[in-house]
């Protein structure tokens, strides 16, 4: 799959294609639905599928400060949609130049002119174009004038409500991390870069990779969880370990900073200092919990490692 940063990185003899738009944080099942839609019609008339996704999320632009915890990286984002079939991905730059664009102009120079759409896809609540100006029936008027199609696919419903980013964020931020991986259709990940801690893990006899998160990543609930800890995501060379996750600051040693802290069950030997992890959340364990003794710590620490394998299992 190709990835473009920039509408300039689009080769300047790209065919005629089906295009998806949307922020698409998370690439949950309602998302889905739409990308599936975009690449079905693509492989109906033989044209390759782009995504146009953006970055940073519009609402930092538009409000500043308001920027929402997000579901996915962009290099999960892009890896997501290549398991669906996508043939190119645009990483759009949203800026105020972007938020200031006409529905029109946006068509003509980022649809039509780069990507010679014959089909544009978008979820029913899709919005584009300066103060959101744009809709649906702005898409479908400016398609029929242009010579594509416009499509929106409506908003699915799971067990809990409409599959929507901000219902998925929900269910992270409570530390229901099942229930979001249901209307993921995966664990609920987050990555960044192993960092030095306190140390204190190798000392209790679980010995811990400290994840500094990517910025405005959604952090489940403090608590302690069974999840699966991925060194080396999206590479060749990926590998997965069970692990118990613990995120909090560390009420039994007065901690004040907020740490997501993996041990790998039975690897007491890993040196991941540096390295680019993920951590897939699979379920929650229990809440946080300041303990009396470092040895009654150590017990829950034991019955956690205990339940995570059990539920990794």
């Amino acid at each position: 799959m190709q990835r473009w940063q920039d509408l300039s990185d689009v080769p300047a003899d790209w065919p005629q294609s089906v295009v998806a738009i949307g922020v698409f944080d998370g690439v949950h099942y309602g998302h889905r639905t739409v990308v599936g839609h975009a690449v079905a019609l693509a492989h109906e008339h033989g044209v390759p599928t782009v995504v146009i996704t953006f970055d940073p999320h519009p609402d930092e632009v538009v409000r500043p400060g308001t920027h929402p915890p997000l579901l996915s990286t962009l290099d999960h984002r892009c890896a997501l949609m290549a398991e669906l079939g996508v043939d190119a991905v645009l990483v759009l730059p949203f800026n105020r130049d972007l938020a200031s664009m006409s529905p029109d102009d946006f068509v003509d120079h980022v649809v039509v002119e780069r990507f010679h759409a014959l089909g544009v896809v978008v979820g029913e609540n899709f919005r584009f174009g300066h103060r959101a100006s744009g809709d649906l029936g702005t898409l479908v008027e400016l398609g029929r004038e242009r010579g594509f199609t416009a499509a929106a696919v409506p908003l699915l419903a799971g067990q809990g409500g409409v599959w929507s980013s901000t219902y998925v964020r929900g269910l992270v931020q409570a530390g229901d991390v099942r229930n979001a991986a249901y209307s993921l259709g995966r664990p609920h990940r987050v990555e960044g870069a192993v960092v030095h801690g306190d140390h204190r893990g190798r000392e209790l006899g679980y010995p811990t990779a400290n994840l500094a998160p990517a910025p405005h990543s959604a952090v489940p609930a403090d608590g302690v969880y069974a999840a699966w800890l991925i060194v080396a995501p999206y590479t060749a060379h990926s590998v997965s370990y069970p692990a118990a996750v613990s995120v909090g600051t560390n009420p039994t040693f007065d901690g004040a900073t907020r740490r997501i802290e993996s041990y790998a069950i039975d690897q007491t030997e890993l040196d991941l200092y540096g390295a680019h992890v993920a951590v897939d959340f699979v379920d929650r364990i229990r809440g946080q919990v300041r303990f009396d003794s470092v040895a009654e710590l150590q017990v829950a620490m034991a019955a956690d490692v205990a339940a995570a394998r059990v539920a990794l299992a």
